[in-house]
């Protein structure tokens, strides 16, 4: 209780509501779910392995209107034993600044097992930043942050937001994440151009983009993401390809609702 006590006096004392990060339209709406299949490479072989569901719903947080993005991951039961995952995210942003208040991470990859909580006072560009591993000792420290810096999950969202029609191929928009308990502000997400993706769905134009990516329990250093979004107002992820430490995945949608504008990118 303490502790939760001192994490809102550090976050309020002095908070005001800073000045939007650049923002041309909010690509998704309170309720949408976006519900994705995991394909794992193994070998030639690209199999089912896992899901993972993406959530967005409007709360009110210290007094203030905001989204909360929440993404859940697991492999199945059967494909445990080639790398076994069971994610949870969260993350709470001002709906007026899109900038994030509270992000937690809770994973189990693999050997590997991660808890952090965070929390940002985007007026003294500060994060406070509660890390547990596998030594199961919670290490606390207080980070500075750059204006408008995203966790992963509001990266997410973040990118959905950007304004691909005004950009040409090969433009790389600089972002700063929070990963972790430290700050990445050399980060970017690089536009590709335009493409059109079948999908069990159908045909889609799509924007392409490949977010850099930062190394850690599941990424290796220099390998890249690649990722294709309806090419209309939502940009929804279709499809997301990676490397990762054991193979390669791919993220596939498999079904949507509640999506903010109509989907008007399907090829007839």
């Amino acid at each position: 209780m303490l502790l939760l006590l001192l994490i809102k006096f550090f976050f309020s004392a002095g908070e005001s509501r800073p000045m939007p990060c650049k923002q041309q339209e909010i690509s998704f709406g309170a309720g949408e779910e976006l519900y994705y299949h995991i394909y794992y490479n193994l070998g030639p072989i690209w199999v089912n392995a896992g899901e993972v569901t993406f959530g967005t719903s409007s709360i009110t947080y210290h007094s203030l209107p905001c989204y909360k993005f929440s993404g859940v991951g697991r492999t199945y039961s059967g494909y445990d034993w080639i790398f076994k995952v069971r994610d949870r995210f969260e993350s709470v942003v001002d709906s007026y600044s899109f900038r994030p208040l509270k992000y937690l991470r809770d994973t189990h990859e693999g050997s590997n097992s991660t808890y952090n909580d965070n929390y940002f006072n985007n007026t003294k560009n500060i994060a406070y930043t509660f890390l547990k591993r596998r030594d199961g000792i919670m290490h606390k420290d207080t980070i500075p942050i750059t204006p408008c810096t995203y966790d992963v999950m509001s990266m997410i969202y973040y990118a959905r937001n950007l304004d691909y029609a005004s950009l040409t191929p090969g433009t790389e928009i600089p972002v700063s994440i929070f990963l972790d308990g430290k700050s990445y502000n050399k980060q970017s997400i690089k536009y590709l151009g335009k493409e059109n993706l079948e999908t069990e769905m159908g045909t889609f134009r799509c924007i392409k983009f490949k977010p850099m990516l930062i190394p850690g329990t599941i990424f290796k250093e220099g390998d890249e993401m690649i990722v294709w979004a309806t090419d209309d107002r939502n940009k929804i992820p279709l499809l997301v390809e990676t490397p990762i430490l054991v193979g390669s995945i791919k993220a596939r949608l498999k079904k949507f609702s509640r999506t903010l504008f109509p989907i008007q990118c399907r090829v007839k």
